[in-house]
Protein backbone atom coordinates (compact mmCIF):
# COMPACT_ATOMS: atom_id res chain seq x y z
CA UNK A 1 0.00 0.00 0.00
CA UNK A 2 0.77 3.36 -0.82
CA UNK A 3 2.16 6.15 1.91
CA UNK A 4 -1.36 8.12 1.87
CA UNK A 5 -3.46 4.92 2.16
CA UNK A 6 -1.19 3.51 5.10
CA UNK A 7 -1.75 7.16 6.72
CA UNK A 8 -5.20 7.55 6.22
CA UNK A 9 -5.91 3.90 7.92
CA UNK A 10 -3.83 5.43 10.85
CA UNK A 11 -5.97 8.59 11.34
CA UNK A 12 -9.30 6.98 10.83
CA UNK A 13 -8.59 4.13 13.26
CA UNK A 14 -7.63 6.41 15.94
CA UNK A 15 -10.91 8.58 15.15
CA UNK A 16 -13.70 8.70 17.77
CA UNK A 17 -16.27 6.32 18.36
CA UNK A 18 -17.84 3.42 15.64
CA UNK A 19 -21.54 3.32 15.75
CA UNK A 20 -22.86 0.09 16.33
CA UNK A 21 -26.66 0.86 15.28
CA UNK A 22 -27.41 -1.21 12.41
CA UNK A 23 -29.61 0.62 9.60
CA UNK A 24 -30.67 -0.19 6.90
CA UNK A 25 -32.49 1.32 3.94
CA UNK A 26 -36.21 1.36 4.40
CA UNK A 27 -36.35 2.07 8.48
CA UNK A 28 -37.81 4.64 10.60
CA UNK A 29 -35.86 6.18 12.59
CA UNK A 30 -35.28 9.27 15.50
CA UNK A 31 -31.94 11.61 14.75
CA UNK A 32 -31.05 13.21 17.73
CA UNK A 33 -28.92 16.26 16.63
CA UNK A 34 -27.12 18.83 18.70
CA UNK A 35 -28.08 22.33 17.57
CA UNK A 36 -25.78 25.22 18.57
CA UNK A 37 -27.43 28.73 18.95
CA UNK A 38 -24.41 31.30 20.05
CA UNK A 39 -23.63 30.11 23.50
CA UNK A 40 -26.68 27.68 23.88
CA UNK A 41 -26.99 24.20 23.00
CA UNK A 42 -29.78 22.00 22.26
CA UNK A 43 -30.88 18.42 20.74
CA UNK A 44 -33.22 18.58 18.12
CA UNK A 45 -35.18 15.26 16.78
CA UNK A 46 -35.15 14.51 13.19
CA UNK A 47 -37.70 11.86 12.35
CA UNK A 48 -37.95 10.01 8.76
CA UNK A 49 -37.12 7.34 6.89
CA UNK A 50 -33.58 5.74 5.90
CA UNK A 51 -33.85 5.68 2.00
CA UNK A 52 -29.84 5.41 1.46
CA UNK A 53 -26.93 4.43 3.12
CA UNK A 54 -23.02 5.18 1.63
CA UNK A 55 -18.99 5.31 2.51
CA UNK A 56 -17.54 3.17 4.77
CA UNK A 57 -15.02 3.59 7.75
CA UNK A 58 -15.28 7.08 9.47
CA UNK A 59 -17.36 8.73 6.70
CA UNK A 60 -20.14 6.14 5.77
CA UNK A 61 -23.14 8.64 6.10
CA UNK A 62 -27.23 7.89 5.97
CA UNK A 63 -29.88 9.98 4.28
CA UNK A 64 -33.20 10.34 6.56
CA UNK A 65 -35.96 12.04 4.17
CA UNK A 66 -39.71 13.24 6.28
CA UNK A 67 -42.32 15.07 4.87
CA UNK A 68 -42.69 18.37 6.83
CA UNK A 69 -45.78 20.17 5.86
CA UNK A 70 -46.12 18.62 2.34
CA UNK A 71 -42.44 19.37 1.26
CA UNK A 72 -40.21 16.51 1.61
CA UNK A 73 -37.19 17.35 3.86
CA UNK A 74 -33.76 15.29 3.37
CA UNK A 75 -30.90 15.30 5.41
CA UNK A 76 -27.74 13.37 5.06
CA UNK A 77 -25.74 12.08 8.85
CA UNK A 78 -22.38 11.05 9.24
CA UNK A 79 -22.56 7.59 11.37
CA UNK A 80 -19.73 9.11 13.65
CA UNK A 81 -20.31 12.79 13.47
CA UNK A 82 -20.09 14.22 17.13
CA UNK A 83 -23.01 16.50 16.80
CA UNK A 84 -25.49 13.26 16.22
CA UNK A 85 -26.25 12.28 19.65
CA UNK A 86 -28.49 9.15 19.23
CA UNK A 87 -30.44 7.01 16.20
CA UNK A 88 -33.22 4.97 17.44
CA UNK A 89 -35.17 2.79 14.91
CA UNK A 90 -39.14 2.67 14.89
CA UNK A 91 -40.03 0.58 12.79
CA UNK A 92 -38.28 -1.94 10.49
CA UNK A 93 -40.01 -1.79 6.28
CA UNK A 94 -39.66 -4.22 4.00
CA UNK A 95 -37.20 -3.97 0.89
CA UNK A 96 -35.51 -5.28 -1.83
CA UNK A 97 -33.10 -2.53 -2.68
CA UNK A 98 -30.27 -0.61 -0.93
CA UNK A 99 -30.84 2.57 -2.19
CA UNK A 100 -34.66 3.29 -1.50
CA UNK A 101 -34.79 6.39 -4.02
CA UNK A 102 -38.12 6.21 -5.57
CA UNK A 103 -39.94 7.19 -2.61
CA UNK A 104 -39.26 10.88 -3.58
CA UNK A 105 -41.49 10.65 -6.29
CA UNK A 106 -44.15 8.97 -3.86
CA UNK A 107 -46.36 10.81 -1.57
CA UNK A 108 -49.21 10.30 0.45
CA UNK A 109 -50.24 6.33 1.60
CA UNK A 110 -48.08 5.12 -1.04
CA UNK A 111 -44.85 6.39 1.22
CA UNK A 112 -45.82 3.45 3.81
CA UNK A 113 -43.64 0.20 3.68
CA UNK A 114 -44.87 -2.97 5.13
CA UNK A 115 -43.11 -3.71 8.02
CA UNK A 116 -40.42 -6.26 8.01
CA UNK A 117 -41.93 -9.30 10.33
CA UNK A 118 -39.23 -10.26 12.98
CA UNK A 119 -39.04 -14.15 13.88
CA UNK A 120 -37.88 -15.17 17.42
CA UNK A 121 -35.97 -17.98 17.95
CA UNK A 122 -38.29 -20.19 20.44
CA UNK A 123 -36.68 -21.51 23.38
CA UNK A 124 -37.21 -25.06 24.05
CA UNK A 125 -39.57 -25.31 27.51
CA UNK A 126 -37.64 -26.38 30.93
CA UNK A 127 -39.80 -28.31 33.14
CA UNK A 128 -40.31 -26.24 36.50
CA UNK A 129 -40.80 -27.69 39.05
CA UNK A 130 -41.25 -25.22 41.72
CA UNK A 131 -44.81 -23.85 39.65
CA UNK A 132 -47.54 -26.49 39.56
CA UNK A 133 -48.83 -26.64 35.98
CA UNK A 134 -52.77 -25.64 35.89
CA UNK A 135 -53.18 -29.47 34.63
CA UNK A 136 -51.33 -30.86 38.18
CA UNK A 137 -53.32 -28.73 40.37
CA UNK A 138 -55.63 -30.67 42.49
CA UNK A 139 -59.36 -29.37 41.43
CA UNK A 140 -61.29 -28.27 44.77
CA UNK A 141 -64.44 -29.36 45.04
CA UNK A 142 -67.35 -27.41 45.57
CA UNK A 143 -68.74 -27.93 49.06
CA UNK A 144 -72.19 -30.07 49.20
CA UNK A 145 -75.28 -28.14 50.11
CA UNK A 146 -78.37 -30.11 51.02
CA UNK A 147 -81.45 -29.72 49.06
CA UNK A 148 -84.69 -28.94 50.78
CA UNK A 149 -87.37 -30.64 49.98
CA UNK A 150 -90.86 -29.21 49.86
CA UNK A 151 -92.57 -33.10 50.38
CA UNK A 152 -93.48 -34.07 54.14
CA UNK A 153 -91.73 -36.82 55.53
Amino acid sequence: MGINQDLLKSVTASQGKLVQTELKAGFTVKVSIKIKEGAKERIQIFEGMVIKLSGSGISKTFTVRKNSFGIGVEKTFLFNSPNVTNIEVLKKGKVRRAKILYMRERTGKSTRLAEKQVQIAKKTKKTNQSKPSVAAAPKKEAPKTEQKSDSKE
